[in-house]
C-alpha cells in the first residue's frame, strides 16, 4: 500500500509543477506572476481551449487518485469558468492571468489528500 502512497506524492509534485508552469512561472514587474496558461490564452479562439485541455489533465490525474465526485466536479467547474469567461476579449485575458484555476485545484487535490499547502 505504501508503493501507493509514494505514487500519489510523486502526482502530487508533478501537477504542483505543472500548475505553477501554468498559472505562476513569469514574474512580472511589481511581483505579480502569470503561467503560461494566460500566455496561450491570448490567442484568440484556440488559445483558451488549448489552456483548458492543459487544465484537464490535472482533473484526470486527480480522477485516476480517486477523489470524489464533488471535488471533481469543483475542480472543473474551475477550468470551466476560466474558459467561460477567458474567451470574452481583453477582461477574459485579465481574469485568466487573475483566476489561477490550475493552482486552485491543486490546493482542493493537496487539502482532499491531507497535504494542505
Amino acid at each position: 500500500m505504501s508503493g501507493g502512497s509514494t505514487d500519489h506524492e510523486a502526482t502530487v509534485r508533478r501537477l504542483e509543477r505543472l500548475s505553477w508552469l501554468l498559472d505562476s512561472a513569469i514574474r512580472l514587474p511589481g511581483g505579480f506572476r502569470v503561467g503560461l496558461d494566460g500566455i496561450i490564452g491570448l490567442v484568440p479562439g484556440i488559445g483558451d481551449l488549448a489552456g483548458a485541455g492543459l487544465s484537464s489533465y490535472i482533473i484526470l490525474e486527480a480522477a485516476r487518485m480517486k477523489l470524489p465526485a464533488g471535488v471533481l466536479a469543483r475542480m472543473g467547474l474551475n477550468v470551466l469558468l476560466e474558459l467561460s469567461i477567458g474567451i470574452i476579449p481583453l477582461f477574459g485575458d485579465l481574469f485568466d492571468f487573475a483566476f489561477k484555476a490550475n493552482r486552485r485545484n491543486v490546493r482542493l487535490l493537496n487539502e482532499y489528500l491531507g497535504q494542505g499547502r
